[in-house]
């Protein structure tokens, strides 16, 4: 069995992801792949979660504020709406907590602010709620995940710091360098192979979907469990950069479905037979991430509308919620997503600094604590 972030036990009972083996399907012959599923944690969540209550501390004194008078009245909502405008939550999340949150405070009765800031955090942890799901590894294999994101925002840490986590959790992990335009991430990913003991494919300046192909078509030759694919970093503007993310999401549903033993003429074929398939069921890529930083506000959003329109963002990474982080632009994606027709786009993981174990797996409630603790 794969433990992924399995810990000792402990009496704090927080979640923690682990991926276990299923039982061999009575359809066919072939065992179903692991699976991540959800349980209990250790302490160690504790420590991290005081790290992220230290990143929106700025945030959270701001909104806690709010609550420090006598009276439940309009200058309480008015000074919470601005504080949570402030808080990058936006106008039309901001507005739907405010009407939520008076009425809980009108069905449950309360008459002290305190006790309003107590459901206000039962509002907005039930608004994020649709965010909270666990990243599965191993229904295909390899698991292949596209990560994407604009300059900056912490997406090759990023991936080093999921590599980590797989790696020393029993997965076997092969990256791939697509990010082909930029030496230093190429320099950079290959550091955490290095650290993490794992494969990598990298070409100097080379193709992306390339360099994506063949990461694809090694995975598959060598059995691995996860191949985790770095594109370059752009902006939703950036309109023919885009165009090669789509490009990339095209390459590799090829490539997952080249067998193993396909020779270059045959190859050649699949390219440009009509019947060539571009997205299947199952098809890679299986996740499409988005990395996202904690201090960019609402113009998170709007990186996280422009990716999914381009590509179909499967889940989301969301970097830096430490130092001046606002962490409320989370509630304007999640009230987004509730009218997305594939439903809520996942955050899957969230970091509060650059130390490997400072990623961790997303919890609506532990984060609406931590924002207006």
């Amino acid at each position: 069995m794969f433990n992924f972030f399995k810990k000792k036990p402990a009496p704090e009972t927080v979640k923690e992801v682990i991926m276990e083996k299923m039982p061999p399907s009575p359809v066919t012959s072939t065992a179903v792949a692991p699976a991540l599923i959800v349980t209990e944690s250790t302490p160690k969540r504790q420590a991290w979660l005081d790290k992220l209550k230290a990143g929106l501390r700025k945030t959270g004194s701001s909104i806690a504020s709010v609550f420090t008078g006598t009276q439940i009245d309009d200058a309480l909502y008015e000074d919470l709406e601005a504080a949570l405008l402030m808080a990058d939550t936006g106008t039309a999340a901001t507005q739907f907590l405010l009407d939520d949150l008076k009425r809980r405070v009108k069905e449950s009765k309360t008459t002290e602010p305190q006790a309003v800031k107590a459901l206000l955090i039962e509002s907005l942890a039930d608004l994020l709620k649709p965010l909270e799901k666990e990243l599965q590894i191993g229904r295909q294999k390899p698991t292949v995940i596209m990560v994407a994101g604009v300059n900056g925002a912490g997406k090759t840490t990023s991936i080093g710091k999921l590599t980590r986590h797989l790696a020393t959790h029993g997965a076997t992990v092969l990256l791939a360098a697509a990010d082909t335009f930029r030496a230093a991430a190429r320099e950079q990913l290959n550091v955490w192979a290095d650290r993490n003991t794992v494969d990598i494919i990298s070409q100097d300046g080379g193709d992306p979907a390339a360099v994506s192909f063949d990461a694809v078509t090694a995975g598959k030759a060598r059995g691995k469990e996860v191949v985790l694919i770095d594109t370059a970093g752009r902006l939703p503007t950036q309109l023919h950069l885009m165009a090669e993310l789509q490009k990339i999401k095209r390459i590799i549903a090829k490539a997952d479905n080249v067998p193993n033993s396909v020779s270059n003429t045959e190859l050649a074929v699949v390219f440009t037979a009509s019947t060539a398939i571009n997205t299947i069921a199952n098809s890679a890529p299986h996740e499409i991430l988005l990395v996202i930083d904690g201090n960019t506000g609402q113009n998170a959003l709007m990186q996280v509308k422009a990716f999914d329109e381009a590509l179909g963002l499967t889940g989301l990474i969301v970097t830096k919620l430490d130092g001046t982080a606002k962490g409320g632009v989370l509630a304007a994606i999640a009230l987004w997503g509730a009218g997305r027709p594939a439903g809520a786009v996942p955050v899957y993981f969230v970091g509060v600094g650059e130390k490997v174990e400072d990623l961790e797996t997303f919890n609506a409630k532990e984060f609406a604590q931590a924002l207006l603790s």
